[in-house]
């Protein structure tokens, strides 16, 4: 059984190239999701969603 290193690295790069895309993806998403929260949040001294009277 032979392994044909220079095709193991070639196989190596491509799924560290696949994994730091699904990182970058995952940033991305995380990002935009804190963004909106700021944006559409409820404020602290909104006294129309406390509750409280």
């Amino acid at each position: 059984m032979n392994i044909n290193m220079d095709l193991v690295i070639d196989c190596l790069l491509i799924m560290v190239q696949g994994m730091v895309g699904i990182f970058v993806v995952i940033l991305v998403i995380w990002a935009l999701v804190a963004i909106l929260n700021r944006v559409t949040g409820k404020k602290k001294d909104d006294p129309s969603g406390s509750g409280n009277s």
